[in-house]
């Protein structure tokens, strides 16, 4: 897990293949233009998710992981309070793993809470058992998808 501001995102590009095209979409895209929902950045390898409206309580939201996909959550409006605990820290699955929504739910509680507010990000990797969209006011983020083995060249 990484958290950090908009300011040094570059700082990352060399984590990750793809990393830099996202950056590049960040830096020429005016997401808060963006509809909520899903936009297509590039294939199935990278999209973005537009989320806009109230946030949940700490107690509603359910930590949750991926594996087909890195998240980079950017708030660019309010303050999310995003919860984190390592993965192999989960105990409790509400489910089997989704394999066609890439999530796994889990009743455990996060071991840190993030506060993220407009201009931050947070970066999620499989290992990271993460929840978002936790605040009692307006918030809207854009969640970015990445494949964590890309099929494009």
């Amino acid at each position: 897990m990484i958290t950090d501001t908009i300011d040094n995102i570059q700082r990352y590009a060399a984590i990750h293949p793809l990393f830099p095209q996202v950056f590049e979409y960040i830096k020429y895209t005016d997401l808060l233009a963006l509809a909520n929902g899903k936009h297509i950045v590039l294939n199935d390898d990278i999209f973005v998710l537009i989320q806009h409206g109230i946030g949940q309580t700490k107690t509603e939201v359910k930590l949750e992981c991926h594996r087909k996909y890195i998240d980079i959550q950017l708030v660019l409006d309010g303050t999310d309070e995003m919860g984190w605990k390592s993965l192999t820290d989960c105990q409790a699955p509400i489910d089997d793993f989704n394999t066609v929504n890439d999530v796994q739910f889990f009743k455990d509680a996060p071991l840190n809470w993030l506060t993220t507010p407009a201009n931050k990000f947070c970066i999620f990797f499989p290992e990271d058992a993460h929840s978002g969209m936790i605040s009692q006011h307006h918030l809207h983020k854009a969640v970015f998808k990445i494949a964590v083995n890309p099929t494009a060249k």
